[in-house]
């Protein structure tokens, strides 16, 4: 079990805890100030840290446990901070844990309030340590999945777009196309880049194309081309996105928006790989990889009469389906480091930051706009944001946008009861109310709810 960690210059003081800690085994040590302090947290012993917020005689201005609280983040972002203070640095207690302090203590500290602080930090921090050791253990089949092929600066930590990810490079080297499906802004054109990376066409002409965004009098000039003088204001020779694309791959996003014309002129060319230039007669071949996405319930559509079912499937000889990022939460984390990496550098000259309280409102916010909407917020962020850390308010989750749902009726007992209909399994449980599992874990820390881990 790991230790707590008791900074205090004041012996006495220092000794009660240590009595009141014996008393119930929790193991501790003891640290007089500072220095020691941030020594005993890089050797690695330490699951939460008690301090004090002045170390020096007759300090009362809490700077110094500022001080410690900010170096103690440096070394370890995830380390358990429990401040004790007395009423003339009180206010700044306050202010660190707005910057991500777990708790503050009053002294003289109530003994009860105190154990319970401490043993539900432990907790957290054992269960982050265990989360730690999955994420460790789930990272190398993607260590060695980034090492064999070009992921293209994808990023991503969960299972679900790691099964994607799998599917798409193992694809990439055939020929035959694949139909993309997923929400809007979930990453369906990523997907599609590294389909073209891996494939054998990686070396020749990768066409974008927003399909659905053409309107039936262009979409036969765009994508097959049109001589000159084919149609009123063509003065010169347009060559289409098909013939560009030749040898390469060419990719066709939103293809659930196609117009019926559009859907038969397309099916032609992917049945034959033939084509005419608008204003032409001349019959012309391409050698083309077609890949198309969708956020369109394509099987939806062909009931309603609105996609033809013989251009499904000609598209959907392979089907990629990349997850709203509702159902992938482990990915918002790595998600928004990955943003903030690549912003300027905040006025202070530091990169920014997330404040405790932003992550926990991104864990519980539903992301209707997926990644896209991810990385507005935080582009957002770092234009309004006072300081380095972003808050809830920079990115715009504050006023209940990232604040959880209501609980069930008789709380402790419906979360008990629905952890019990799911054998135990957050993830399953979490996934049933629509939360993240962070979400749900803080939930269930506040009701004091404990899920007994029996041997296997």
């Amino acid at each position: 079990m790991s230790r707590v960690l008791i900074v205090e210059d004041q012996t006495a003081v220092a000794r009660a805890l240590g009595v009141l800690f014996e008393v119930h085994d929790i193991p501790y040590l003891y640290a007089r100030g500072p220095s020691e302090a941030l020594s005993a947290v890089a050797g690695g012993a330490v699951g939460l840290v008690m301090q004090d917020m002045n170390f020096s005689p007759g300090a009362t201005s809490g700077e110094e446990g500022v001080a410690l609280f900010r170096a103690i983040r440096r070394l370890d972002a995830a380390m358990p901070v429990l401040l004790m203070t007395a009423w003339t640095s009180l206010e700044t207690a306050v202010a660190l844990v707005r910057e991500g302090a777990n708790d503050y203590l009053a002294k003289p500290w109530d003994d009860e309030k105190l154990l319970a602080s401490v043993r539900t930090l432990l907790r957290l921090r054992a269960l982050e340590a265990e989360n730690s050791r999955l994420r460790s253990a789930r990272a190398k089949p993607r260590e060695e999945l980034a090492r064999r092929y070009d992921l293209c600066g994808i990023v991503y930590e969960s299972d679900a777009m790691h099964r994607v990810v799998s599917l798409s490079v193992q694809v990439a080297r055939s020929d035959l196309p694949v139909l993309i499906t997923g929400p809007n802004g979930s990453g369906k054109e990523k997907v599609a880049e590294i389909l073209q990376a891996n494939s054998l066409r990686r070396a020749k002409p990768f066409i974008r194309v927003n399909a659905g965004g053409l309107p039936d009098e262009l979409l036969e000039s765009e994508l097959f081309g049109a001589e000159a003088g084919a149609y009123t204001g063509s003065r010169r020779l347009r060559i289409g996105r098909f013939e560009a694309a030749d040898g390469g791959t060419l990719f066709l996003d939103e293809i659930g928006n196609l117009s019926a014309a559009g859907q038969m002129k397309l099916l032609r060319v992917l049945q034959s790989s033939e084509f005419e230039r608008l204003g032409s007669s001349e019959t012309r071949r391409v050698d083309v990889r077609v890949l198309c996405a969708t956020n369109a319930d394509l099987p939806a559509a062909i009931a309603a009469g609105r996609f033809r079912e013989d251009l499904f499937f000609r598209l959907n000889v392979i089907e990629l389906a990349v997850p709203s990022l509702k159902d992938r939460p482990d990915d918002v984390r790595p998600l928004a480091e990955s943003v903030l990496a690549g912003l300027p550098p905040a006025p202070s000259g530091h990169r920014w930051t997330l404040s405790a309280e932003a992550e926990r409102a991104m864990e519980d916010h539903p992301w209707p706009g997926n990644v896209r909407e991810l990385m507005n917020r935080i582009q957002r962020g770092a234009l309004v944001a006072a300081g380095e850390s972003l808050t809830p308010s920079d990115l715009g989750l504050e006023g209940g946008e990232g604040a959880p749902g209501p609980l069930p009726a008789g709380e402790k007992a419906a979360f008990e009861e629905l952890l019990r209909r799911h054998g135990g399994s957050v993830s399953r449980a979490a996934q049933e109310l629509g939360l993240s599992r962070q979400a749900l874990y803080r939930r269930m820390e506040r009701l004091g709810i404990v899920l007994e881990r029996r041997p296997r």
